[in-house]
């Protein structure tokens, strides 16, 4: 489940990016199809890019449902936290982006070394936006899958303590 949900998080937040800077994906990354249809791009750096995401936040995610003697959580019970957590990190990615897009546009933030030159000057503010915004979306996504996994934990063994009555 985590893994889906990453990836199609991954997907529809690159098929935006994609479409805001296509540089981001075809200068600022490496090959991986020859394409500059973001459409295309989206889809593939959607997978890529985000796969790996939604495994390293399963493992821990699965453990703190379902290990040890507490009452379990079933994929089923975690699928409207991991839509609250992907839903917030694309809050953050779009908040985030337009301040990089905002800090850019005035030259407080700038490209540099190889990237400056290799991106067209015109496309230089709509590149840090996609930077923010990806950058945006693995912070949030590591922090909110941590808190997810502790909060999922301390919420079966809250179910465990008798209560005093």
């Amino acid at each position: 489940m985590s893994i889906v949900s990453c990836i199609a998080y991954g997907v529809l937040h690159d098929q935006i990016t994609a479409r805001i800077c296509v540089e981001y994906f075809t200068i600022g990354h490496p090959i991986i199809i020859r394409t500059n249809d973001p459409t295309q791009l989206g889809i593939v750096w959607g997978v890529v890019a985000t796969w790996w995401v939604g495994l390293l936040l399963g493992i821990p995610l699965a453990f703190a449902a379902r290990l040890g003697p507490a009452p379990k959580r079933s994929a089923r019970q975690l699928m409207r936290p991991m839509l609250m957590l992907m839903l917030f990190c694309g809050t953050c990615a779009i908040l985030l982006g337009g301040v990089g897009f905002v800090l850019a546009s005035n030259g407080w933030v700038v490209l540099v070394g190889d990237l400056k030159d290799r991106i067209p000057l015109n496309r230089h503010a709509y590149f840090i936006t996609d930077l923010w915004a990806h950058c945006a979306s693995y912070f949030f996504g590591f922090a909110g899958g941590i808190f997810l996994s502790v909060s999922t934990w301390r919420s079966r063994k809250a179910l465990t303590v008798p209560s005093v009555v």
